[in-house]
């Protein structure tokens, strides 16, 4: 008898806590002090809001990706090609997901994967793009090859392969 009461309490401290959670999702900053001399904003929300802006005729915001955060793109004007490559499938292979992006379209970007925007308008074009983090960082993908040792001769045989499966 005495084993079960024991059990019984064991048992019920076990749930308990487990339900206790504290935890915060990631704010960097609780509570901010206003300072006078800068904008605010969005600070200690834990989302960014960016405007791109793009040349007609091909302007490109080159393959990039945000290793903390995801990003969501609105047109604004113009119309922008854009897409991302998935990564670590099933099968091995990765993908290529683009779509020709009309004013008011919206695209969603996944966490930490390549992606890119292209200007295919004759006009200038305008996008808001918000960031899931306060701090989502930048990786642009050609940056990312300075100082690898890699020749221009290996990255170029790599793009005539890429171009010989996608067209």
């Amino acid at each position: 008898m005495e084993g079960l009461k024991f059990l019984l309490v064991f048992v019920v401290l076990a749930l308990a806590s487990s339900f206790a959670s504290a935890s915060d999702p990631s704010p960097l900053q609780d509570f901010c002090v206003a300072i006078k001399e800068t904008d605010g904003g969005l600070n200690t929300l834990g989302i960014s809001l960016a405007r791109i802006d793009f040349a007609p005729y091909g302007s490109l915001n080159p393959p990039h990706t945000h290793p903390r955060a995801t990003e969501i793109l609105v047109v604004v004007e113009s119309t922008l090609y854009v897409g991302f490559v998935t990564s670590n499938l099933a099968n091995g292979d990765n993908r290529l997901i683009t779509k020709v992006l009309n004013p008011g379209d919206v695209f969603v970007f996944p966490v930490g994967l390549i992606h890119f925007q292209l200007n295919v308008g004759k006009t200038n074009a305008v996008a808001l793009a918000s960031l899931s983090s306060q701090n989502p960082g930048v990786i642009t993908i050609a940056g990312g090859q300075e100082g690898s040792r890699l020749s221009s001769e290996t990255i170029l045989d790599g793009q005539q392969q890429l171009e010989e499966h996608i067209y």
